[in-house]
Parts: C-alpha cells; sequence; structure tokens
C-alpha cells in the first residue's frame, strides 16, 4: 500500500471528508494536524509548494492537493494505481 500523509486542520470540513473518504477506499493514512503548529504549517507550505488550505494531500511523498483533487485523480481512474489498491 501507498505512503499516504494529510495535513490537516481539526475543524477543517474538508479534512474530516478526505479522512472519511480514504477510510472507505480502506486506505491508511498519516494525520498531521496543523491547527496551531506553526513548524507544521510551514513544513505543509513548504512540500505543497506555498498551499494553505486543507487537506493537503501527499502520496508517496508525491503532492497530489487538496480534497477536490484528489477526487478529481479518482473520477479520472488514477488514485487506486497511486494508492497500488
Amino acid at each position: 500500500m501507498a505512503k499516504v500523509v494529510l495535513y490537516t486542520k481539526s475543524y477543517c470540513p474538508y479534512s474530516k471528508n478526505c479522512k472519511e473518504y480514504l477510510s472507505e477506499k480502506g486506505v491508511e493514512y498519516s494525520e498531521m494536524i496543523v491547527d496551531e503548529d506553526v513548524t507544521l504549517v510551514k513544513e505543509m507550505e513548504q512540500k505543497s509548494g506555498g498551499r494553505t488550505d486543507t487537506p493537503q494531500v501527499f502520496i508517496n511523498d508525491h503532492h497530489i492537493g487538496s480534497f477536490d483533487d484528489l477526487k478529481a485523480l479518482d473520477s479520472q481512474g488514477k488514485l487506486n494505481e497511486m494508492l497500488n489498491l
């Protein structure tokens, strides 16, 4: 299975929906909750090319983008392949 890392905010509905979406697919992920953690926010911004919205999704250290970007990959039939499903 692929390594999936999510940078999330605990109060973000898109983060919550993204986690539910991945869980429904049976995908395990690591969650980095950035809420008030300046270090994690900077790490997320650096890895994502400056993006500050959450969630930010990474698969095998490859930046996917937001939840919308993840769903777009799935609708194109590319997500399962990236996740090794």
